[in-house]
């Protein structure tokens, strides 16, 4: 709530700059406390108010990715020292990726002591077990290598399901039921099953 009431603020009465950086737009917010001028690139502006943000997929085999992995976890940290207590608002928008981001990130949260609250924008898609292993290759390599990889995936879709069924509620074998496809869920069904907690149409009826 206070994350999005910042957000509204910020667009409201400050102004905001554009600069190239690595070939990409990166909003820069000039910040004035009286006669003192400061000047944040919008990551790091919100990071003061406790707001990290997952705009991207998270691939184990891509440099951003990799770098958009590496930066949420080192937020995570920064802000549990910062506040034990006071939460941490998380911004999520994710084409999905590997289990094994996913999971990194799930452990971060979990291991910090801050409250992480997760606000989902536009469409957020899960993890995929195989991406820890490359499809490409999966079928390559000696029979003994191929059932280590199938035992690995095994283990792996065995603790997300456990994950699943702790946070939503459900048994183990609706969890199964659901994720042995692609299931697409919209804000509601989402709710109904246990994924999330309330829905917000609006920033100003928080």
């Amino acid at each position: 709530m206070q994350g999005l009431s910042f957000i509204r603020q910020l667009f409201s009465h400050r102004q905001l700059h554009i600069s190239l950086l690595r070939q990409q737009t990166i909003p820069m917010v000039v910040d004035q406390d009286g006669r003192i001028e400061r000047v944040y690139d919008i990551y790091s502006r919100l990071l003061k108010d406790r707001i990290v943000c997952v705009m991207t997929s998270m691939l184990d085999d891509s440099f951003n990715s990799l770098s958009s992995c590496n930066s949420l976890f080192l937020s995570l940290l920064f802000l549990q020292g910062e506040s034990a207590k006071s939460t941490i608002n998380m911004y999520i928008m994710c084409p999905g990726g590997s289990v094994t981001a996913g999971l990194g990130i799930y452990d971060t949260m979990q291991y910090i002591s801050a409250p992480v609250a997760t606000w989902c924008i536009g469409q957020v898609i899960g993890f995929l077990i195989g991406l820890r292993i490359f499809l490409t290759d999966f079928l390559k390599g000696q029979a003994s290598d191929i059932l280590i990889r199938a035992e690995e995936i095994g283990r792996l879709k065995t603790r997300l399901n456990k994950i699943y069924a702790v946070h939503t509620g459900q048994d183990i074998e609706t969890i199964e039921e659901v994720l042995d496809r692609d299931r697409y869920m919209s804000p509601e069904e989402a709710k109904q099953f246990g994924i999330i907690d309330q829905i917000e149409t609006s920033a100003f009826d928080l």
